[in-house]
């Protein structure tokens, strides 16, 4: 199965094992500058060079050869599953994507036709019940995840804890999980952890989100689109991802952890 998602610089001075929605694109440009001491023009996910990424054949070698040995620093970023969710809903379901087009081609009409969501104009932006066509969707994720049905499930809306795995499971270890929410913290943590071609200062680097300004704006409280259903699929969903990575459940207003990650624990129950 080897080490899909996953990324290392070209100094070989970190390994990071990506989670989609999970600050991606701002820590794939850090490992970009911290090699190049500038930032990649453009999207960091189309970067075909300068970075190692397992897609390359040509990066799977030196990949494997630091994650088998666990020489390289290891490290993977998480998020709040309330609002990683969210954010899938809005920039990948109603949001217009970078080449134009709506995401995944024919999934939106799908998501129309077989579960009666609204997503809005070809702008993304239109009007529409956010909360009604959000919690549709948690049902088409559901679907996705426990039977496969009407598709395979998105990596943008798969659990965390399958991405962290697969990382464990093929002989990785992480020296570091941190949270999106304390983001400048975990990733100062990395940084003071190994030694890079170029000094990051992280108060300067600025946020690439990619997703920005793809669809609409979120129109309510996080809290507000999770009825006692919704909150049910979330929980039938990402359980795993609110133990492992201590996440409130019962608040879904509270995106900060609750307690610490403990690396000894995700390890054993994601090495399986």
């Amino acid at each position: 199965m080897g080490f899909p998602g996953t990324w290392m610089t070209e100094s070989q001075s970190m390994v990071y094992r990506v989670v989609p929605k999970c600050a991606c694109s701002t820590i794939g440009q850090i490992l970009y500058y911290s090699d190049h001491g500038a930032f990649f023009d453009g999207d960091i996910h189309d970067a075909t060079s300068g970075l190692h990424k397992w897609a390359r054949e040509d990066s799977q070698d030196a990949i494997k050869a630091n994650v088998k040995t666990q020489t390289t620093y290891a490290f993977t970023c998480v998020r709040n599953p309330y609002t990683r969710i969210l954010s899938s809903f809005f920039d990948k379901i109603c949001g217009i994507q970078r080449n134009g087009r709506r995401y995944r081609g024919n999934l939106v009409p799908l998501l129309i036709q077989k579960y009666g969501i609204e997503v809005g104009g070809e702008d993304g932006k239109d009007d529409f019940d956010q909360i009604k066509s959000f919690r549709r969707f948690l049902l088409f994720t559901r679907d996705t995840i426990r039977w496969r049905r009407p598709m395979e499930p998105d990596i943008h809306w798969s659990a965390m804890s399958g991405h962290v795995s697969t990382f464990i499971v093929n002989g990785g270890r992480y020296n570091k999980i941190f949270w999106t929410e304390q983001f400048n913290d975990g990733m100062q943590q990395v940084l003071d952890a190994v030694e890079t071609p170029h000094a990051i200062d992280l108060a300067k680097i600025p946020r690439f989100n990619e997703s920005e300004g793809h669809g609409p704006k979120r129109a309510h409280p996080v809290e507000d689109y999770f009825d006692d259903l919704s909150m049910h699929l979330i929980k039938e969903i990402y359980w795993r991802d609110f133990q492992l990575f201590k996440y409130d459940f019962d608040d879904p207003s509270n995106k900060m952890p609750t307690g610490e990650i403990d690396l000894d624990e995700v390890h054993a129950k994601l090495g399986d």
